[in-house]
């Protein structure tokens, strides 16, 4: 479960982001905590750094100097979120936040690793 202290230590630079955004701070608090349970140094196996879980590329795409920087990647993985949520409908955009636009592409639709899906449902469940 979320870390209640760290979840209100990023609360204004969520809610700012969020606004200029255009996307639902509850939905940006539901993905941090599915990807790092609000652990601002979280390293994924595969590479995905911080809050957001960026991957090096998008942290590239999004000019991230420092992944690791709270409020530099809840920015970044929300204007990567909003870009998503621009094509896709909620439950792709949490897929290929997860798993790569690539991959929802190709299978047209949430692809069927167990990982993904456990992921989308998670945060919808987070969303009630």
């Amino acid at each position: 479960e979320a870390d209640g202290v760290n979840a209100g230590r990023y609360a204004a630079i969520i809610d700012q982001v969020s606004v200029e955004q255009g996307v639902s701070s509850k939905l940006v608090r539901a993905v941090i905590q599915v990807e790092s349970a609000y652990r601002q140094n979280a390293r994924s196996p595969k590479g995905a750094m911080g809050l957001m879980q960026l991957m090096p590329r998008t942290a590239r795409q999004y000019s991230l100097t420092n992944p690791y920087d709270p409020a530099a990647n809840i920015e970044a993985g929300i204007r990567h979120l909003k870009s998503l949520l621009d094509r896709f409908t909620l439950p792709l955009a949490l897929a290929a936040y997860n798993a790569g636009e690539g991959a929802v592409q190709r299978f047209g639709g949430v692809p069927p690793y167990p990982e993904t899906r456990a992921y989308v449902s998670r945060i919808l469940k987070l969303l009630g």
